[in-house]
């Protein structure tokens, strides 16, 4: 059975670039008030002649953001959070978590993090019962209590052989995981990919609890946009290796409009995306009545953006 994710997320073994890539760079420490994500120029490609998965991206979170990173398949989101978190060597460019390096981090800032994989592979042979109490010991600061709530609202059998398990139980074991150390910090690839409607609908209330009540920053990577609606207060578009546009939610939707007609070219805002005769603009100021100016859904601005 492959390991990497049955154990703690920082015990995983560090993916490495490519052997032409060279060293990735390193800088010092950020000072204490250094926000949870920060990213300067990371890049990242598999191969010598392919197009670089990210390229020279940026990007930051603040204590508390809740973000949904939105990107069509093959665009990177799960490399990306992989290198956020230091299991993926980039070419080039850092990543820091809590102001430290993301592939140097202490003990302290490990155990600020909470992170559930696209592919959760548990310890098949253990029972839920037995692999929380085998994660327990690495977390000083535990929840015992939120976790039998979630077990029992979730109706987790606790001595079943977790290889017994249908995949939707597996994969809210590995969210109880996640969430039973109260991190400050939540990191989640694909969360609910595996769950029914119902038991989506129960995780995303979880994570907004946890949202509120901690103020808990999340980046959560989904294709399901009806459930990233209910939850991310901002959003993200990954795009050619880098970030497109990132916002609250609400305001992007008030903000960004479809343009079409005669005087679309002159609408004075920031063009994100054409599609033929209809343009795709951030903050249009265009006026007459030779134009038509339509609002937005998000999956409008995940056509254009992603």
């Amino acid at each position: 059975m492959n390991l990497l994710h049955a154990l703690p997320w920082w015990k995983a073994p560090r993916r490495s670039a490519p052997a032409q890539a060279g060293l990735a760079l390193h800088a010092a420490p950020l000072p204490e008030s250094a926000p949870p994500v920060q990213i300067e120029g990371l890049r990242l490609a598999y191969g010598r002649h392919s197009s670089p998965v990210l390229a020279g991206l940026d990007w930051q979170l603040q204590p508390g953001q809740v973000v949904g990173l939105l990107g069509r398949n093959g665009a990177g989101k799960t490399t990306l959070l992989e290198a956020l978190l230091g299991l993926r060597e980039p070419q080039a460019g850092q990543a820091w978590l809590f102001g430290q390096p993301a592939d140097r981090l202490d003990d302290s800032v490990r155990a600020r993090i909470g992170y559930v994989p696209q592919q959760s592979d548990l310890f098949e042979d253990l029972s839920p019962r037995q692999l929380l109490a085998y994660f327990r010991s690495f977390y000083p600061r535990w929840n015992e209590a939120k976790v039998e709530g979630l077990l029992s609202r979730w109706e987790l059998p606790q001595d079943k052989l977790i290889g017994q398990l249908s995949v939707g139980q597996q994969q809210r074991l590995s969210i109880i995981r996640a969430l039973a150390h109260e991190p400050d910090l939540l990191v989640l690839d694909e969360p609910v990919a595996s769950l029914d409607p119902l038991g989506r609908r129960d995780f995303l209330r979880e994570l907004v609890e946890q949202v509120l009540d901690r103020g808990t920053t999340v980046v959560f990577s989904t294709h399901i946009l009806s459930d990233l609606e209910r939850v991310a207060f901002n959003v993200a578009f990954l795009k050619g290796g880098r970030i497109r546009l990132q916002g609250p939610l609400d305001e992007l939707l008030e903000q960004c409009r479809w343009v079409q007609g005669p005087g679309a070219e002159a609408h004075g805002g920031e063009l994100l995306a054409r599609f033929g005769p209809r343009l795709l603009v951030r903050r249009p100021t265009v006026a007459g009545a030779d134009t038509l100016v339509q609002a937005v859904t998000l999956e409008d601005l995940f056509e254009g953006l992603a």
